[in-house]
């Protein structure tokens, strides 16, 4: 372990780059953050709310492998690929077959549930630090199902959560709509999480956490980096002002664009990807929701947050520069309609995400084999926001060389 202080630059101010800055802050080294847009002005500011700690079965798997083709089919289903992305997605997918491999499962299972326990413990501990905690609602999460046969489907499912010591419990007639009143009668059981939490607004809650980073130091820069450098001072980034800008430590946390500017660096293929996530976010009181409901077989959630209500998942596998397609929002938002019979689907805002997604559904920590000084923290897929302290303290452990929170030999950057 050392006890000296460091300059860090932190590329990326998406939540994992604002919740590591804070940890960073915290423990008294200089932090500046850079990004091209803002303080969560991406990806992190149209997310679902979630703070998904019980979400530990990863999307590769047995079980996908046997959905994905009927998915597949349905260009606006939950799982969807752009015919023109398919070449170039190819490698990916090679990958994400073999992380659905039996041992390969069970392996990503075991991280992830350890991820997950250090991501509850260290997200609670920075809210009370920060002192936003009445920005976290702990109203659980309610998943449905249209048919007995579709909860029997996801009981696997539910026993790798209890073996983990999650709790749930499932419902069914008058329990079922006491916890969410107004629901189509197509749904005949649910499954509802106590434990699971959600934050007031996404985009707030990671101005939140930013505000109290910035009072413990940290600094923000807006402009794009445009290149990462090395040299005898220490790793630099240039940037599109063309200032540039050195410290001692470098970490990329930079989402789904990531490996754009590592690429040219490093002698490591990262299988980095998108996920395309689109919502609709409608007007507040458009429907009384108690708590956010997920639609598992659809793919996608309903989430009551401060601003309005949120409709939106899925994913869409096809890179950062095709145009959106909001025929996907618009489908999801038309099956909210039919699921809650008198939601008002008028005045709502459409918007699209990209979601960096590792084929094993695993983030990436670690430092590159070239230079150790620059650190790499991304690839949580749509675990983003629930993951963001764990990934912090994990980055913060490297930063001082200490010993991380948790085992994070499945997480390294040269795991494929």
């Amino acid at each position: 372990m050392t006890n000296s202080r460091f300059s860090v630059t932190i590329v990326g101010a998406g939540i994992v780059g604002i919740a590591t800055a804070a940890l960073l802050a915290e423990a008294g080294h200089s932090v500046t953050v850079i990004d091209r847009s803002g303080i969560a002005e991406e990806t992190s500011k149209g997310n679902a709310a979630a703070f998904a700690f019980s979400d530990i079965m990863p999307l590769a798997s047995p079980k996908i492998m046997t959905k994905a083709p009927k998915w597949l089919l349905d260009p606006l289903g939950p799982l969807s690929i752009r015919p023109s992305y398919l070449p170039r997605l190819a490698p990916w997918l090679w990958q994400f077959w073999k992380a659905s491999l039996p041992s390969r499962f069970e392996a990503s299972i075991s991280a992830q549930s350890a991820l997950m326990r250090l991501a509850e413990t260290e997200m609670m501990a920075l809210v009370g630090r920060a002192g936003i905690e009445t920005m976290v609602r702990h109203d659980g999460s309610l998943e449905l199902y249209e048919s007995e046969a579709e909860l029997k489907a996801a009981e696997a499912g539910w026993q790798r959560r209890a073996d983990a010591g999650i709790a749930f419990e499932h419902v069914r007639g008058d329990r079922l709509a006491e916890l969410q009143p107004g629901l189509s009668r197509q749904f005949v059981a649910g499954t509802f999480v106590p434990g699971w939490k959600t934050v007031s607004d996404p985009h707030a809650f990671a101005l939140a956490i930013w505000a109290y980073a910035e009072r413990l130091g940290a600094v923000f820069t807006r402009d794009e980096v445009v290149a990462i450098e090395t040299g005898g001072g220490g790793p630099s980034v240039r940037l599109g002002s063309r200032a540039s800008h050195t410290s001692d430590r470098l970490i990329v946390c930079a989402g789904a664009w990531s490996t754009r500017l590592l690429n040219p660096l490093t002698r490591l293929q990262i299988p980095l990807e998108t996920e395309r996530g689109y919502n609709t976010t409608l007007p507040p009181a458009t429907f009384p929701l108690n708590r956010q409901l997920i639609f598992g077989n659809h793919g996608f959630v309903i989430t009551p947050l401060e601003t309005g209500i949120r409709v939106g998942g899925a994913v869409e596998l096809a890179g950062l520069d095709l145009a959106p397609n909001y025929a996907r929002s618009k489908t999801m938002l038309e099956k909210a309609a039919r699921f809650l019979p008198g939601l008002k689907t008028g005045g709502g805002t459409e918007w699209m995400g990209f979601r960096p997604s590792m084929p094993d559904s695993l983030p990436v920590i670690g430092s590159l084999p070239e230079n150790s000084s620059i650190l790499v923290g991304f690839g949580n897929g749509h675990l983003g926001l629930t993951q963001s302290a764990a990934m912090g303290r994990l980055l913060a452990n490297l930063v001082d060389g200490q010993t991380p929170a948790i085992d994070i030999a499945a997480l390294r950057p040269d795991r494929f």
